[in-house]
């Protein structure tokens, strides 16, 4: 068959459309893959970091801390110690865990990693907090401790435990951010207990701690401790002062034991700072009064107190017969002396005073 004249002409050099079309939607496709393949790479790099990386470890530790949550952060992995591992450290092995509760913890806050180095198996992670009104900054070091499916699971390789070496001078209890603490509840020398041996404590690291001494006989202002270094000693040194209620007392217990002495009708009282000497006989018992009473002191003296020296100033009237003539005269004569003492705190909180002195 042919075509006739005036009909219409075969398309000639058509570019074939649907291959092209194909072509596109594939390099499309891919486009959309690489993408999709990009942000699931991203988002599980940022889950990683967020969730599975060292540094999210530490984080979720801190935030324990700040929760206070004293349990949980003693159960992540690589906390707890045994005695070998303090002794390893150079630590007190016998030291007390009564400080690794919730009732002895202030919250660490705003924790952000600032750093991770890998050395070998071991990252380190740097660690920037507040603790209180105080900046802190810590390095941990971090092992890998497995798998858990697919992410590795993670254990500190040094506890970020600390041991706090505590003395406090003048008080067998204290308070630690609040805690109540007596020696003998927690050394392992229980009541016998030396008042002035140093006394190991387990503390969180990072934690702000604040030791403070409110007793009835002796306080002193909070004494704030940062332990920043996991696994170490932080020595601390807190000395109480007498408190106000305390000296009064003890003045009031030296007016009283002066006053008992001038009641004996004796030129040497017994047991009492002052006396008087006469070479001729007396005639009648002699009679005492204090005149002027000492103002009393209390100063720290190791495990106890002590009354460092205070005048005061006695008077005796008695009647002397000569031994050559056996006229009488009557003498009134005051006596100056001064008057010191010990003070030692029995077990049940309450003091033995023992006062002493000598004539001027």
């Amino acid at each position: 068959m042919h075509a006739t004249d005036g009909g219409p002409a075969a398309p000639t050099g058509a570019a074939p459309t649907r291959p092209r079309r194909l072509a596109r939607d594939l390099t499309i496709l891919g486009v959309m893959g690489l993408l999709l393949l990009a942000a699931l790479g991203a988002g599980a790099a940022a889950a990683y970091r967020e969730l599975y990386s060292p540094g999210a470890f530490v984080l979720h530790y801190l935030e324990l801390l700040e929760d206070r949550r004293a349990a949980e952060a003693l159960a992540v992995p690589g906390v707890a110690v045994d005695s070998a591992e303090l002794e390893a450290a150079g630590l007190p092995a016998t030291a007390s865990e009564a400080l690794l509760r919730t009732s002895a913890l202030q919250p660490i806050t705003d924790a952000r990693v600032t750093d991770e180095a890998v050395d070998a198996d071991v990252t380190h992670v740097t660690v920037e907090y507040r603790a209180g009104g105080y900046n802190g900054r810590t390095r941990f070091a971090i092992r890998q401790d497995g798998w858990t499916g697919v992410v590795p699971r993670w254990r500190f390789d040094v506890s970020p435990l600390a041991v706090v070496d505590l003395t406090v001078r003048g008080s067998m209890r204290f308070s630690v951010n609040g805690f109540e603490v007596d020696k003998r509840q927690v050394s392992i020398d229980g009541v016998d207990a030396d008042p002035t041996a140093a006394l190991p404590l387990l503390v969180f690291s990072p934690g702000l701690y604040s030791v403070a001494v409110d007793t009835a006989i002796s306080a002193t202002p909070g004494v704030a401790i940062l332990a920043d270094s996991p696994l170490t000693n932080v020595p601390v040194d807190v000395q109480a002062d007498p408190t106000e209620e305390f000296v009064s007392v003890v003045q009031q217990r030296v007016e009283d034991f002066l006053t008992a002495c001038a009641e004996q009708k004796v030129l040497q009282p017994t047991g009492c700072p002052f006396g008087f000497t006469v070479r001729n006989r007396i005639d009648d018992a002699p009679t005492w009064s204090i005149v002027e009473q000492p103002t009393v002191s209390v100063v720290p003296d190791g495990a106890g107190w002590r009354i460092p020296s205070a005048p005061a100033v006695a008077r005796i009237e008695v009647d002397i017969r000569s031994i050559f003539d056996g006229s009488v005269r009557t003498v009134e004569e005051e006596v100056r002396f001064t008057v010191d003492g010990q003070i030692t705190v029995q077990p049940d909180g309450s003091a033995s005073i023992a006062v002493g002195g000598r004539v001027d």
